[in-house]
């Protein structure tokens, strides 16, 4: 009870990230209604107890888009960490181990990236796609915020690649001959892989807003995909009406970015100790 007391907070944010990607992964089993089934004699209907959150214009039930919105969001959300991890943890090594020249211009080039509003640039990006390939979607979106985001992955890797590299078993290492992918694979990245995942859980919550963000804008998810943002943008034209439309998606994307954020919090706290 001690226990409970002391982590209620935690707890209560544990179990909306567990249920965002329970919704994510077995959306069927928290919805009987299709996302995507449109009945025009249950158009605008108020949140009843046939249907938890309304339904919208075209009679569809809002519940059921929202729990699979969820995949939709977070699986956007998972990959433009990805994404970010990956060539943010490329660039951040070969900067702090080869150094010289190479630190310079990876540095100077994340520098760029960092002074620039990283949301203004992940618009940049997905409207430069979009005017060269005719097209835009979540896939595009997703991608476009991860590398906006890889340039906090590259400082942070390289500075603790800059740290293990002055280990004494690093310089055993490479004393007894081993190579620099073997170095890297087995010591350096190793001891950066805490830190990193501290940060991963930090923008998994940016991410989510950015990409919802960017489907409200009419960059990112396409009607008539249930993506949480996008519910948004289709509901924001009722607001003084029919305010569900757009407070439920709204509430859901707060309840899940702030859950995120506390796990986030908590995992870097105890990263620090």
């Amino acid at each position: 009870m001690h226990y409970l007391r002391r982590y209620w907070a935690l707890g209560l944010a544990s179990a909306v990230v567990l249920v965002a990607l329970s919704w994510a992964v077995l959306p069927g089993v928290f919805t009987a209604y299709d996302p995507l089934a449109v009945n025009q004699a249950q158009r605008l209907l108020p949140p009843s107890g046939e249907h938890w959150f309304g339904t919208d214009l075209l009679g569809r039930d809002l519940y059921s888009r929202v729990v699979y919105g969820a995949r939709a969001s977070l699986a956007g959300a998972f990959l433009a960490v990805a994404v970010a991890v990956v060539v943010g943890s490329a660039l951040g090594a070969l900067a702090g181990w080869f150094g010289g020249v190479v630190d310079h211009v990876v540095m100077r080039a994340v520098d760029v990236v960092l002074s620039i509003p990283s949301f203004l640039l992940a618009i940049s990006v997905v409207v430069l796609y979009s005017a060269k390939t005719g097209t835009s979607g979540l896939v595009p979106a997703a991608i476009a915020v991860g590398l906006t985001a890889s340039a906090k992955f590259a400082r942070l890797i390289r500075s603790e690649v800059l740290k293990v590299r002055a280990s004494n078993y690093v310089e055993a290492a490479v004393t007894s001959g081993s190579s620099t992918s073997a170095i890297l694979r087995r010591h350096v990245i190793p001891n950066a892989l805490g830190p990193t995942i501290s940060l991963a859980a930090v923008e998994v919550g940016l991410a989510i807003i950015w990409i919802a963000s960017l489907s409200f804008l009419g960059l990112g998810a396409q009607p008539p995909d249930p993506e949480w943002g996008l519910l948004v943008a289709d509901g924001r034209k009722y607001i003084a009406t029919r305010d569900w439309l757009t407070v439920y998606p709204a509430l859901t994307i707060v309840a899940v970015v702030l859950s995120v954020n506390y796990l986030a919090r908590h995992l870097r706290k105890r990263n620090e100790l």
